[in-house]
């Protein structure tokens, strides 16, 4: 009996809805996401450009009546936070159109609603025995988990992409090198060979 209510407290969700997605934005481009919220309810959301370009991109969020929540310009990474006024579909738009040459991938973190109490009775006045208190702490300890997960993933994904960016120029340069090694040796053979050709046509002359 213990392990089975322990089991079923563990397995207890709260109940928060939101959306976890890594999408390209080509360039010249805007792309926008929709979500329905409630009224009086906090939404939040994260994002980061993890490739493309100097990582920067223009973001926006409106209300269902089209006003402007959050206007941001070429920005790498950012969070914002807003409690709705009206009940509707919230939308948040990222620009590419500044770049002509370079796509960008974003990573979007978008979650609205109050997180609910893991245990029916946390709000109340009685105090929680011990495997409720276990059972609570494992809970916040998992979720600062998953947030590093997530921070380290991104981590990775950028730093990888710019190491491939590094190598790719890297490969670049060290091919220009191999043909200007090859390009110098050439002129240098031609220009001793020059030397001899000359040398040879003057003491015929003197002959």
């Amino acid at each position: 009996m213990l392990y089975l209510g322990l089991s079923c407290l563990l397995l207890h969700v709260c109940v928060v809805f939101g959306a976890e997605i890594t999408f390209e934005l080509p360039d010249n481009e805007k792309q926008c996401f929709y979500e329905e919220v409630g009224e009086n309810v906090k939404f939040d959301f994260d994002f980061q450009v993890i490739s493309g370009g100097n990582y920067d991109v223009d973001c926006f969020v409106t209300d269902p009546q089209n006003n402007l929540l959050y206007n941001e310009k070429k920005k790498q990474y950012d969070s914002f936070s807003h409690t709705t006024a009206m009940k509707g579909a919230y939308k948040v738009c990222f620009s590419n159109e500044f770049s002509t040459f370079t796509h960008k991938v974003i990573y979007l973190d978008f979650r609205h609603g109050e997180e609910e109490p893991l245990l029916q009775g946390m709000t109340r006045s009685t105090a929680m025995t011990q495997i409720e208190s276990s059972c609570v702490a494992i809970h916040e300890i998992l979720k600062v988990v998953i947030d590093s997960q997530t921070w380290y993933r991104l981590r990775e994904s950028h730093d990888r992409t710019k190491a491939e960016h590094l190598l790719e120029r890297v490969t670049y340069w060290s091919m220009g090198e191999t043909m200007l090694l090859f390009v110098i040796g050439i002129g240098q053979v031609m220009l001793l060979k020059s030397f001899f050709a000359e040398k040879k046509g003057s003491v015929m002359a003197t002959t």
